[in-house]
Protein backbone atom coordinates (compact mmCIF):
# COMPACT_ATOMS: atom_id res chain seq x y z
CA UNK A 1 0.00 0.00 0.00
CA UNK A 2 1.50 3.34 -0.92
CA UNK A 3 1.21 6.65 0.99
CA UNK A 4 -1.15 8.07 -0.91
CA UNK A 5 -4.10 5.20 -0.65
CA UNK A 6 -3.36 4.78 3.02
CA UNK A 7 -3.69 8.44 3.39
CA UNK A 8 -6.78 7.95 1.22
CA UNK A 9 -7.93 5.23 3.15
CA UNK A 10 -7.64 7.39 6.32
CA UNK A 11 -9.21 10.45 5.06
CA UNK A 12 -12.04 7.58 3.37
CA UNK A 13 -12.85 5.83 7.04
CA UNK A 14 -12.72 9.10 9.08
CA UNK A 15 -15.63 10.97 6.79
CA UNK A 16 -17.62 7.66 7.35
CA UNK A 17 -17.22 7.78 11.31
CA UNK A 18 -14.62 5.42 12.02
CA UNK A 19 -11.66 5.52 13.90
CA UNK A 20 -13.92 7.75 17.19
CA UNK A 21 -12.01 8.06 20.42
CA UNK A 22 -13.16 5.00 23.20
CA UNK A 23 -10.47 7.28 25.84
CA UNK A 24 -9.12 5.55 28.74
CA UNK A 25 -11.48 4.70 31.68
CA UNK A 26 -11.12 4.98 35.78
CA UNK A 27 -9.67 1.31 36.32
CA UNK A 28 -6.63 0.06 33.89
CA UNK A 29 -5.52 -3.60 33.81
CA UNK A 30 -2.36 -4.53 31.69
CA UNK A 31 -2.12 -7.33 29.82
CA UNK A 32 1.01 -8.45 28.03
CA UNK A 33 -0.18 -10.76 25.86
CA UNK A 34 2.31 -13.68 24.65
CA UNK A 35 5.80 -12.46 25.27
CA UNK A 36 7.09 -16.07 25.83
CA UNK A 37 10.01 -17.48 24.55
CA UNK A 38 8.86 -19.21 21.64
CA UNK A 39 7.36 -15.78 20.26
CA UNK A 40 10.72 -13.24 21.10
CA UNK A 41 13.19 -15.88 19.77
CA UNK A 42 13.99 -14.72 16.32
CA UNK A 43 15.04 -18.24 15.58
CA UNK A 44 12.16 -20.55 16.71
CA UNK A 45 9.67 -21.39 14.29
CA UNK A 46 7.05 -18.75 15.68
CA UNK A 47 9.06 -15.97 16.99
CA UNK A 48 9.94 -12.72 15.80
CA UNK A 49 12.69 -10.14 17.07
CA UNK A 50 10.65 -8.26 19.56
CA UNK A 51 13.74 -6.11 21.56
CA UNK A 52 12.21 -3.13 20.84
CA UNK A 53 9.04 -4.14 22.30
CA UNK A 54 10.05 -5.98 25.37
CA UNK A 55 12.44 -2.85 25.68
CA UNK A 56 8.87 -0.20 26.23
CA UNK A 57 6.83 -2.64 27.83
CA UNK A 58 9.21 -2.09 30.57
CA UNK A 59 8.21 1.33 31.94
CA UNK A 60 4.66 0.34 31.27
CA UNK A 61 4.96 -2.27 33.84
CA UNK A 62 6.53 -0.18 36.42
CA UNK A 63 4.26 2.71 35.66
CA UNK A 64 1.47 -0.17 36.11
CA UNK A 65 2.87 -1.77 39.63
CA UNK A 66 2.83 2.17 40.20
CA UNK A 67 -0.64 2.66 39.96
CA UNK A 68 -2.06 -0.54 41.55
CA UNK A 69 -2.73 -1.45 38.21
CA UNK A 70 -3.53 -5.66 37.96
CA UNK A 71 -1.12 -6.91 35.33
CA UNK A 72 -1.32 -10.08 33.29
CA UNK A 73 0.37 -12.11 31.25
CA UNK A 74 -0.23 -14.87 29.07
CA UNK A 75 1.40 -17.75 27.44
CA UNK A 76 -0.03 -20.28 25.15
CA UNK A 77 0.41 -24.52 26.58
CA UNK A 78 -0.20 -27.32 24.90
CA UNK A 79 -0.15 -30.60 27.36
CA UNK A 80 -2.26 -33.30 25.11
CA UNK A 81 -0.44 -36.45 23.06
CA UNK A 82 -0.56 -34.88 19.47
CA UNK A 83 -1.55 -31.71 20.03
CA UNK A 84 -5.45 -32.47 20.62
CA UNK A 85 -5.53 -29.56 22.84
CA UNK A 86 -4.82 -27.20 19.79
CA UNK A 87 -7.75 -28.33 17.89
CA UNK A 88 -7.68 -27.69 14.38
CA UNK A 89 -5.79 -24.91 14.83
CA UNK A 90 -2.70 -27.45 15.03
CA UNK A 91 -3.64 -28.22 11.06
CA UNK A 92 -2.73 -24.99 10.36
CA UNK A 93 1.19 -24.07 11.45
CA UNK A 94 3.49 -26.37 12.21
CA UNK A 95 4.69 -23.98 15.02
CA UNK A 96 2.29 -25.47 17.67
CA UNK A 97 5.26 -27.91 18.16
CA UNK A 98 7.01 -25.48 20.19
CA UNK A 99 4.13 -25.13 22.56
CA UNK A 100 4.27 -28.34 24.36
CA UNK A 101 3.89 -27.86 27.96
CA UNK A 102 6.82 -28.48 30.14
CA UNK A 103 9.25 -26.75 27.60
CA UNK A 104 11.55 -23.55 28.11
CA UNK A 105 10.40 -21.70 25.49
CA UNK A 106 6.48 -21.36 27.01
CA UNK A 107 8.14 -19.11 29.81
CA UNK A 108 7.91 -15.57 30.01
CA UNK A 109 10.87 -13.94 28.19
CA UNK A 110 13.33 -13.15 31.41
CA UNK A 111 13.92 -9.73 30.15
CA UNK A 112 10.26 -8.87 31.48
CA UNK A 113 9.70 -8.48 35.03
CA UNK A 114 7.14 -10.90 35.53
CA UNK A 115 6.89 -11.29 39.44
CA UNK A 116 4.55 -14.51 41.46
CA UNK A 117 1.85 -11.72 41.94
CA UNK A 118 1.26 -11.26 38.83
CA UNK A 119 -1.38 -13.55 36.80
CA UNK A 120 -0.39 -15.93 34.60
CA UNK A 121 -2.91 -16.55 31.93
CA UNK A 122 -2.69 -20.00 29.89
CA UNK A 123 -4.75 -20.12 26.97
CA UNK A 124 -4.41 -22.63 23.67
CA UNK A 125 -5.96 -20.04 21.17
CA UNK A 126 -5.55 -16.73 19.91
CA UNK A 127 -8.18 -14.43 21.97
CA UNK A 128 -6.70 -14.10 26.13
CA UNK A 129 -10.33 -14.06 26.62
CA UNK A 130 -11.56 -17.57 24.56
CA UNK A 131 -11.68 -20.21 27.13
CA UNK A 132 -10.20 -18.38 30.12
CA UNK A 133 -11.57 -16.90 33.21
CA UNK A 134 -10.35 -13.48 32.02
CA UNK A 135 -13.07 -11.70 32.18
CA UNK A 136 -13.75 -13.27 35.48
CA UNK A 137 -10.48 -11.95 36.58
CA UNK A 138 -11.01 -8.11 35.25
CA UNK A 139 -14.66 -7.83 36.62
CA UNK A 140 -13.45 -9.03 40.24
CA UNK A 141 -10.90 -5.99 39.86
CA UNK A 142 -13.61 -3.64 38.83
CA UNK A 143 -11.45 -3.45 35.14
CA UNK A 144 -13.35 -1.01 32.12
CA UNK A 145 -9.75 -0.53 30.45
CA UNK A 146 -7.68 -3.00 28.83
CA UNK A 147 -4.09 -1.87 27.88
CA UNK A 148 -2.42 -4.31 25.42
CA UNK A 149 0.70 -5.21 24.98
CA UNK A 150 2.81 -8.10 23.33
CA UNK A 151 2.35 -10.08 20.23
CA UNK A 152 1.36 -11.08 17.12
CA UNK A 153 -0.50 -7.45 16.64
CA UNK A 154 -1.93 -9.28 13.60
CA UNK A 155 -3.07 -12.87 15.85
CA UNK A 156 -3.51 -12.82 19.44
CA UNK A 157 -3.25 -9.01 19.85
CA UNK A 158 -6.17 -8.13 17.62
CA UNK A 159 -8.48 -10.74 18.62
CA UNK A 160 -7.34 -10.35 22.50
CA UNK A 161 -8.66 -6.02 21.53
CA UNK A 162 -11.94 -7.24 19.52
CA UNK A 163 -12.84 -9.38 21.89
CA UNK A 164 -12.13 -7.09 24.89
CA UNK A 165 -14.32 -4.43 23.33
CA UNK A 166 -17.41 -6.79 22.48
CA UNK A 167 -17.11 -8.22 26.75
CA UNK A 168 -17.53 -4.14 27.26
CA UNK A 169 -13.66 -3.62 28.13
CA UNK A 170 -12.07 -0.16 27.00
CA UNK A 171 -8.85 -1.85 24.85
CA UNK A 172 -5.97 0.18 24.57
CA UNK A 173 -3.55 -1.14 22.31
CA UNK A 174 -0.14 0.65 22.94
CA UNK A 175 1.66 0.96 19.59
CA UNK A 176 5.21 0.80 20.72
CA UNK A 177 4.46 -2.03 22.81
CA UNK A 178 3.31 -4.39 20.05
CA UNK A 179 5.07 -6.56 16.99
CA UNK A 180 4.80 -9.10 15.09
CA UNK A 181 6.17 -11.11 12.14
CA UNK A 182 5.09 -9.28 9.33
CA UNK A 183 5.62 -5.91 8.89
CA UNK A 184 2.92 -5.09 6.64
CA UNK A 185 0.32 -7.22 8.47
CA UNK A 186 1.27 -5.26 11.62
CA UNK A 187 0.65 -1.92 10.06
CA UNK A 188 -2.35 -3.16 8.37
CA UNK A 189 -3.77 -4.63 11.96
CA UNK A 190 -3.14 -1.48 13.89
CA UNK A 191 -5.00 0.24 11.38
CA UNK A 192 -8.19 -1.67 11.18
CA UNK A 193 -8.21 -2.25 15.10
CA UNK A 194 -7.80 1.91 15.76
CA UNK A 195 -10.89 2.34 13.00
CA UNK A 196 -13.37 -0.01 14.41
CA UNK A 197 -12.37 -2.33 17.55
CA UNK A 198 -9.77 0.13 19.92
CA UNK A 199 -7.76 3.45 20.41
CA UNK A 200 -3.98 2.69 19.46
CA UNK A 201 -2.18 4.61 21.91
CA UNK A 202 1.35 5.78 22.27
CA UNK A 203 3.20 4.28 24.78
CA UNK A 204 3.71 7.94 25.99
CA UNK A 205 0.36 8.55 26.87
CA UNK A 206 0.25 5.88 28.53
CA UNK A 207 2.37 6.39 31.00
CA UNK A 208 0.48 9.55 31.74
CA UNK A 209 -2.30 8.19 31.77
CA UNK A 210 -1.04 5.40 34.50
CA UNK A 211 1.07 7.94 36.11
CA UNK A 212 -1.95 9.93 36.66
CA UNK A 213 -3.97 7.92 38.40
Amino acid sequence: MTDVQENNDDAFFRERGFGLRIGFGKRPALIVIDMIKAFTDPSMMLGANLDSQIAAVTPLLTAARGSNAPILFSTVIYNDVDFRDAGIWALKQKGVVTLKGGGDSVHIDPRLDYRPTDSLLVKKYASCFFGTDLVSRLLSREVDTLIITGCTTSGCVRATAVDAVQSGFRPMVVRECVGDRSASAHKQSLFDLDAKYADVVSLDETLNYLRGI
